[in-house]
């Protein structure tokens, strides 16, 4: 599997955390920068990535930025993609099973790096339970 990663400056440690996690999982990352906590405008960032996903560079996405708000934003311009900010493994899984995220966002100045790696693990590791009710409202907000 093959994940893109990227972030502005308030998310740029938690993202070089993750990218080392998703790394001794054997994961490939394509990491879209920032590369510094110099400030940087998040919007590019989160759009990137995004467009990594939607278009088949990568199969899944993670963004970063302060709260994972601005970012999350910015990635769900992009048609075809689901971000979920996450701040709760929950969250993650549920994201997954119930709404097919295909990205994730984190806050680097609102969670943990060890939470932000427990949800990054959730994430990676769950479904989609796909049929019924949610396979249709994800078609829905597909078709949007």
């Amino acid at each position: 599997m093959k994940i893109a990663i990227a972030s502005d400056h308030g998310g740029y440690k938690l993202k070089e955390e993750i990218k080392q996690y998703l790394q001794e999982r054997e994961l490939e990352v394509l990491d879209l920068g920032t590369d510094s906590e110099e400030s940087v405008d998040y919007p590019k960032f989160g759009y990137d990535c995004a467009e990594a996903v939607a278009s088949g560079t990568a199969d899944r996405g993670i963004v970063c930025c302060g709260t994972g708000i601005g970012i999350s934003i910015a990635a769900n311009k992009v048609k075809g993609i689901r971000c979920a900010v996450c701040t709760s493994v929950i969250m993650a899984e549920l994201a997954r099973q119930h709404n097919n995220a295909n990205m994730i966002a984190l806050g680097g100045r609102t969670t943990d790096t060890e939470t932000a790696l427990e949800i990054t693990k959730t994430w990676l590791d769950t479904e989609f339970e796909g049929g019924g009710r949610h396979e249709r409202r994800v078609n829905l907000l597909n078709s949007y």
